[in-house]
């Protein structure tokens, strides 16, 4: 199988000695990311502060992620995790007698569950559609259990555990169709999946930058659709969301257009220099190619699951998952750290080995991946 993008596999030089196929944890260090860390401590070591830099940083940042999504810059917001970020959305929520349900999955990450269950003190009750490990059905069964209560609808686009996939342009419709909200956590499929948010018509969409988007932990992007926005006031907040958040006035609360008024404090500068430069590289590739791509070694890496007899949690088919392909094992922390010690860096979650590529890896490494974990568990 050839490899399109074979020319890029020298900017991550981890590669040169392991095979990394963590992305739906940790994706690879490239060489871009390395020198915007590096540029980072150098303007801080010569300079002592420079605001200008940090805050044109994280613009850029913001304006690479609107570029991803198809979005504008105005419209996405900078925290520190999609935790915050969901945070941010249900301090602007009113749970009444009449609408106060959040609808979610068992499947989803439980951080984002959290944020959800927190809000109980407030009037919420969250309703769990049961999860199915290896399903392609959730998203028939999430927009089935939306209704005329349902204040907010909570999806994970691609499941963090097996990858399987949500429409989430039809989850959506289900929950305009009854007056909701839908927040897409989309940590597992920014970088990996080509979304758009205007046509999938999103209201509420966060991902953070570690794993597909290439970066490193400490910062999240919030997308709101502009209309929803001005209509949304947080109580969750900070300097950064006000109009001018350099006024430095105490006794003001005003809240800042569009997205902008979800920031909260402080920036995660840093990390935001390190966003900047790795979506640039992915967004300079292009990620409908590498969508296409992934798509081929999810195919290999289920046909070879099966041909060496392995038990795969992920849905069967391509189309319905996202380039993570979970395999079921015994002691699966045990099995990542004996992986490694073989070449590969792998991710275990519960009672499954996620093998996760992104565009740098080789149909080669994924199959070599899957026979090296065969040999350990078979």
């Amino acid at each position: 199988m050839k490899h399109p993008f074979s020319s890029f596999r020298k900017l991550f030089p981890i590669l040169e000695h392991k095979v990394q196929l963590s992305s739906c944890s940790q994706s690879a260090l490239s060489l871009p990311v390395r020198r915007a860390i590096d540029d980072y401590l150098e303007v801080w070591q010569t300079r002592g502060a420079d605001w200008g830099y940090w805050m044109e940083q994280v613009d850029l940042a913001r304006a690479e992620f609107a570029r991803m999504i198809h979005a504008d810059a105005a419209d996405v917001a900078v925290l520190g995790s999609v935790s915050d970020a969901a945070s941010s959305l249900a301090s602007t929520l009113r749970f009444d007698a009449d609408r106060h349900d959040i609808v979610t999955t068992t499947l989803d990450f439980p951080s984002i569950c959290h944020v959800w269950l927190a809000q109980a003190p407030r009037g919420a009750r969250v309703r769990f559609v049961p999860g199915e490990a290896g399903s392609s059905t959730a998203t028939e069964r999430i927009a089935d259990a939306i209704d005329a209560r349902t204040a907010l609808v909570s999806v994970s686009q691609a499941c963090y555990y097996d990858g399987q996939l949500v429409d989430i342009a039809a989850t959506g419709r289900a929950a305009r169709r009854h007056g909701a909200i839908q927040f897409v956590d989309a940590y597992q499929s920014a970088g990996a999946i080509d979304i758009d948010v205007r046509n999938q018509d999103v209201d509420v969409l966060a991902a953070g930058a570690q794993k597909y988007l290439l970066g490193i932990p400490g910062i999240a992007f919030l997308y709101v659709r502009p209309e929803l926005a001005q209509r949304l006031t947080p109580t969750m907040t900070g300097w950064f969301g006000r109009v001018n958040p350099f006024a430095f006035d105490p006794q003001g609360l005003d809240f800042a257009p569009g997205a902008a008024r979800f920031n909260t404090g402080t920036p995660p500068m840093m990390c935001a220099s390190v966003a900047r430069a790795s979506m640039q590289l992915l967004n300079e590739i292009g990620i409908a190619p590498i969508e296409a791509y992934l798509a081929q070694l999810s195919d290999v890496a289920l046909e070879e699951a099966r041909r060496l007899g392995l038990s795969v949690a992920s849905p069967a088919s391509p189309q319905a998952k996202g380039a993570n392909t979970a395999i079921r094992v015994p002691n699966a922390p045990q099995l990542e750290a004996r992986m490694l010690e073989a070449g590969y860096v792998v991710s275990a979650r519960n009672d499954v080995i996620r093998i996760a590529p992104h565009f740098y890896n080789t149909a080669e490494d994924v199959t070599g991946a899957l026979r090296a974990l065969a040999r350990l568990v078979l």
